[in-house]
């Protein structure tokens, strides 16, 4: 037999207690309100653009509005690995990002490195002048280095006393692009090198040199390890970003040739949807490079964080 047992009364919340909860959010509140406009572009921009080339790389598109997209599942992805560009192009980055490593790392270490002790206005001077390519638009630069590589009038075959078609030959093509962006890129590398050079605390070299240890065994043995964070930064900048930087002076001065010698996997993907006027094709490749590259940062990060040294 059961009984019907009344439940207990609803427990009220004190007002004093609400309002109390109420406070404490409003004073947890501006911070994350701060981060709002941000996170909001995040998500209008970056990810629901990804979202979206996600979706379009499982349907056939001409970028018509006026043709529907045909759903083919997996298609594009089978597409895009059977060919043979793909592969090319993945070296060809590869090729890209060796040789601009010299340009982002190497040369901006030594020149940092030499020109450290450069003070007063002379330092302002210095910085100003090394930073000034960064500040060229690459279209403009292409132009200018266009005409300076004519193959008839230019001032570089003059120089050097050649008729070399720079651009035109598969030999040279590459090169060429190499050697012009790591010239927009080496005073932004200079730049944070020298940052990076003035949060080494002073008091490890002097302790060094006290100890008798000459200048090249405190860079070698101090500074270099020290600054070992900003080298990490700027590898992981060249690598990740090469084909991107590369691709105003691709676009404006050889079109991915001659013969496809300068087509990369960032030219790649925008050859495929606006030159072929395949969206799929092209979304698919995009989603390869993000998710290759994605993997590449991840495994740099987690390597960095075990080679790299930090002054405590």
């Amino acid at each position: 037999m059961f009984v019907e047992v009344a439940l207990p009364p609803p427990v009220a919340v004190p007002v004093a207690e609400r309002q109390a909860r109420v406070r404490r959010v409003l004073r947890a509140a501006p911070p994350y309100l701060y981060l709002v406009p941000a996170l909001a572009l995040l998500v209008i921009w970056t990810y629901r653009p990804l979202a979206q080339t996600a979706q379009l790389s499982f349907y056939s598109w001409n970028l018509l509005p006026t043709r529907p997209m045909v759903p083919v599942g997996l298609a594009n992805y089978e597409r895009l690995i059977s060919l043979p560009e793909l592969g090319r192009s993945v070296l060809r980055t590869l090729l890209v990002i060796a040789g601009l490593l010299p340009f982002t790392v190497v040369v901006p270490v030594v020149t940092a490195l030499l020109t450290r002790r450069i003070r007063g206005r002379a330092r302002a001077v210095y910085q100003a002048l090394v930073f000034a390519p960064m500040l060229v638009a690459p279209v403009a630069s292409a132009a200018v280095w266009q005409w300076l590589l004519d193959p008839g009038a230019g001032v570089v075959n003059r120089v050097l006393g050649t008729g070399l078609n720079w651009l035109h030959e598969t030999s040279s093509a590459q090169l060429v692009i190499i050697v012009i962006t790591g010239w927009h890129l080496l005073g932004f590398a200079v730049l944070v090198v020298t940052a990076g050079l003035s949060g080494i605390n002073s008091d490890y070299s002097d302790a060094a040199q006290l100890d008798g240890a000459t200048r090249g065994q405190v860079t070698r043995w101090i500074t270099l390890p020290l600054l070992s964070p900003t080298l990490v930064f700027l590898t992981l900048m060249t690598v990740l970003l090469s084909a991107q930087w590369t691709f105003p002076l691709i676009d404006t001065l050889t079109q991915g040739g001659p013969a496809g010698a300068t087509t990369n996997v960032y030219y790649l993907l925008w050859d495929y949807s606006f030159h072929n006027y395949d969206a799929g094709l092209g979304a698919a490749a995009g989603i390869l490079l993000f998710a290759g590259f994605g993997l590449i940062a991840a495994g740099l990060v987690r390597l960095s964080e075990r080679l790299t040294f930090h002054d405590d």
